[in-house]
């Protein structure tokens, strides 16, 4: 004879699969504290849909928050779990990348694009083909900002067949005939191609994509298990912070996973990491460390290299969110100067125009902050830089 009829067999089994489900559930450790109270009212004044932010001291997180909705107006809120895009902070991962391709002593900083490629050197225009590893990641190669060119590029690299590392083969074969913008070397302009460049060498060196690298190299040995590439949404759920753009009417529109959510995959090495705000203050932590804490993906100096200013990046009025405006450009960072900070601190922002994400580490005193939103707009830019300053004048040793 059961001890249950099936009604309540199955109330059972279900009070128990929620149990187990919260128990399993990821929560503020006794050692963090919650930001949710302070950024509760970013969302209002600045029309966020969603915040998010972390601090790390000594490579632990100490204090963490996400206030908001997943999507705007739908009352699904956004948790410290929920994944968000961070744009050209990417880049800093495509660096890191380079950095072990050298530790290796497969790679130098002085490698060039025609050494890397020899067969497609005798075609390619005299100056681009002796552009450096290094100058790509600084953005002093002389490959010009971005341009109508570049874009029509993309649009034209989503009809070519062929693996994301193939694309990025095509991408440079497209573009390795036009002249440079300057001398490489000589002068700074912020270029997403040079980037999709960088990682098409890296590629081309370690003989397996980027896209599989980030993750064998970087996501999976410091555990970023919410880190991947693209929409940071599943196709048809609402199951992360859905990035939003404001309309010409002033009324925000939220972009579930599709076509229009996310940049070409091809400029990968550019900007298209996406995890959550723990995972991207770990990120921030390890750098910060440079080298105290585990793993050991780099040799110390090397890590420093990277964090070590390489030119001057001229003023820019009104840059888009998530692009330098001012400070020093090293490799994949910026060394930037606040009011709120006695000291440069490392920094960098990124936005695919739908999402906001900013990154601060302090190497001398192993600190660092993240902040992260699903909108991109100069309100939420400069949300995002007052709630970083507020962080810092409350946590910074």
């Amino acid at each position: 004879m059961s001890l249950f009829n099936k009604s309540g067999l199955r109330k059972l089994i279900g009070r128990a699969a929620l149990l187990s489900f919260i128990a399993a559930m990821p929560s503020l450790s006794t050692a963090q504290t919650s930001l949710d109270d302070m950024l509760k009212p970013y969302l209002e004044q600045y029309r966020l849909p969603a915040v998010a932010a972390a601090v790390v001291k000594d490579g632990k997180v100490i204090s963490v928050g996400a206030v908001g909705e997943r999507k705007f107006g739908s009352g699904i809120p956004v948790t410290v779990n929920d994944r968000f895009h961070i744009g050209s902070d990417t880049k800093a991962f495509t660096a890191t990348l380079a950095a072990i391709l050298v530790d290796r002593g497969q790679m130098q900083w002085t490698t060039t694009i025609g050494e890397v490629f020899p067969e497609l050197a005798p075609n390619m225009d005299a100056g681009f083909r002796t552009i450096t590893i290094s100058q790509l990641l600084s953005h002093t190669s002389g490959i010009p900002a971005d341009n109508a060119e570049f874009i029509e590029l993309l649009a034209k690299s989503t009809f070519e067949e062929g693996n994301l590392d193939d694309l990025r083969y095509w991408l440079l074969e497209q573009w390795m005939t036009k002249p440079l913008q300057a001398a490489p070397g000589q002068r700074f302009a912020y270029s997403n191609m040079g980037y999709t460049v960088a990682g098409a060498m890296i590629e081309r060196v370690a003989k397996k994509s980027w896209d599989e690298l980030i993750r064998e190299w970087i996501f999976d040995p410091l555990e970023l298990k919410t880190a991947g590439l693209g929409s940071q949404a599943s196709p048809g759920r609402i199951d992360a912070a859905l990035g939003h753009g404001i309309l010409d009417d002033g009324n925000i529109k939220a972009f579930m996973a599709g076509p229009g959510d996310d940049n070409p995959q091809i400029i990968g090495p550019a900007g298209m990491a996406h995890m959550s705000v723990l995972d991207f203050a770990r990120w921030a932590g390890w750098n910060a460390g440079q080298g105290k804490h585990a793993p050991a993906l780099l040799k110390p100096e090397t890590l420093k290299l990277l964090h070590t200013a390489v030119v001057d990046m001229p003023s820019a009025r009104n840059p888009e969110p998530g692009t330098p405006s001012s400070g020093k450009y090293a490799l994949g960072w910026v060394i930037a100067t606040t009011d709120w900070s006695p000291q440069p601190l490392v920094f960098h922002g990124g936005s695919n125009q739908k999402n906001l994400a900013h990154i601060w580490f302090s190497p001398e005193k192993d600190f660092a902050m993240v902040v992260v939103t699903n909108i991109s707009s100069a309100k939420a830019n400069d949300a995002l830089f007052d709630i970083a300053g507020k962080l810092y004048k409350q946590f910074s040793p």
